[in-house]
């Protein structure tokens, strides 16, 4: 599935290069100003690009750094990492780990993790999501909502798939009423993760040599932020997602306030998960967020510091 290791940062210098084939329908002006995006998904999990799709696209968006960070799978590295080669892009190898606290779903960024530590434990992380889909496929039928997924071999399962093949069995008119009728948090077809606490998965990415930091926290449902993330820190996180197109900016400030307080790294992404089935883009755009490059050196040093002791 997987065999390109990254077991440090490396900063690569590309000649840029242009498509004449027209063939890439990704491709358009770039920006003039070198950006940033920390959080972005391809079909190796929930999003709807390629990984060669997600780089051209990130490229024509005016990104100069791409994090590519799917749920619980390294899988999409090999086919971005050739796809930039010859553009002046960098892919930052990441992933976005489920994890669970408070019984509620928590979602960790990790970045520069060491492949040949992590993949292993990552096996038994996709085991439990493809787990976890059979139960909210063997629930749905129960309801009379019978559905089938497509081969998802080698990819990480999620909802998202799930309600793509509710709207393709014609029980949903979009992704949107699947989510409100059935796959939602606390709706009739609803299974939680599998029991990986946020703990553990600090641990995990921390021994493997990725630096984690906390996604979307303003998106957690279980439990107050300011008093989920000391516990946090005590277990080894070391980021905050502080910039994400869910947080207000009240939210974001009271977040880099927390960050200055704990001494925490602050990243931030779109969360980018491509045009959705019918074509139409999704809520998030790549860039929207208009990071600047200077938020992954200390990152970088993080993950090298990390790449020395674990």
């Amino acid at each position: 599935m997987f065999d390109c290791i990254v077991t440090q940062p490396v900063i690569k210098q590309n000649t840029p290069k242009r498509y004449t084939d027209g063939k890439s329908p990704f491709l358009r002006q770039s920006t003039s100003t070198a950006m940033i995006d920390l959080h972005c998904h391809t079909t190796c999990s929930d999003g709807t690009l390629t990984p060669t799709e997600l780089v051209n696209a990130a490229i024509a968006a005016g990104i100069t750094k791409l994090a590519i960070t799917d749920h619980d799978t390294l899988a999409a590295w090999n086919e971005a990492i050739a796809a930039a080669a010859d553009f002046p892009i960098e892919i930052i190898p990441g992933l976005e780990l489920s994890t669970v606290y408070n019984g509620r779903s928590l979602h960790l960024l990790g970045f520069y993790p060491q492949a040949e530590k992590l993949l292993p434990p990552l096996q038994d992380r996709l085991a439990g999501r493809h787990r976890r889909a059979q139960a909210i496929l063997d629930k749905l039928a129960d309801l009379g909502y019978p559905v089938a997924l497509p081969n998802l071999n080698g990819i990480a399962p999620g909802r998202p798939h799930i309600a793509a093949a509710l709207v393709m069995a014609g029980h949903a008119q979009s992704t949107k009423e699947a989510f409100d009728r059935w796959l939602g948090d606390d709706k009739p077809a609803y299974v939680e993760y599998e029991k990986f606490s946020a703990i553990e998965g600090i641990n995990l990415l921390r021994q493997c040599g990725a630096v984690p930091v906390w996604a979307h926290p303003y998106l957690f449902r279980g439990g107050d932020v300011e008093t989920v993330l000391p516990e946090l820190v005590a277990a080894g996180l070391m980021g905050v997602e502080v910039y994400h197109p869910s947080h207000s900016p009240s939210e974001t400030r009271r977040l880099t306030e927390l960050c200055q307080h704990y001494g925490l790294l602050l990243t931030g992404g779109s969360d980018y998960h491509g045009p959705s089935a019918n074509g139409r883009d999704t809520a998030n755009h790549l860039n929207q967020m208009q990071l600047p490059v200077s938020l992954l050196e200390p990152i970088k040093r993080a993950a090298v510091e990390l790449a020395v002791s674990s």
